[in-house]
């Protein structure tokens, strides 16, 4: 009898070592999932940090899941800084009247937008001016 207790505390210990290593394996799996998460949308982004620079187009890519417009603006000491600007699906851009050619290299633009939480120079753009001087519609509102 005391075999037969033996055998089930040991089965027993490997149920919740396999339980426990389980869990372990699932926290750490949504750890890593979690700045996926955090990333969609504005949620990089801190909405009482809104800035407004005035650029140069250096690369346009109109693509899933968010377009991305690279550019160069002069920062407060007078030395060029490469900028990156997030806006939303080209699906919702294409409705708002744009296309893979509404931005292109060497175009002059103004973007204000919230910069992201950690000061990378990083923009979810939420106005822009195109390079004739014309508001951008962003498709969003």
């Amino acid at each position: 009898m005391a075999h037969g207790k033996i055998m089930c505390v040991q089965a027993a210990a490997k149920v919740d070592f396999r339980m426990s290593w389980l869990g372990m394996a699932s926290l750490g799996l949504i750890a890593i999932a979690m700045p996926a998460f955090a990333h969609h949308g504005a949620a990089a982004f801190d909405p009482n940090k809104e800035i407004t620079l005035r650029g140069t187009v250096t690369d346009f890519a109109f693509s899933n899941p968010h377009v991305q417009v690279f550019f160069e603006a002069i920062g407060d000491h007078g030395e060029k800084e490469a900028w990156q600007g997030e806006l939303t699906a080209p699906n919702k851009l294409i409705r708002a009247g744009w296309n893979k050619h509404t931005l292109k290299p060497g175009d002059p633009i103004t973007i204000t937008g919230f910069q992201a939480w950690r000061g990378e120079r990083v923009l979810w753009i939420r106005k822009m001016i195109g390079p004739r001087g014309q508001p951008l519609p962003l498709g969003e509102d």
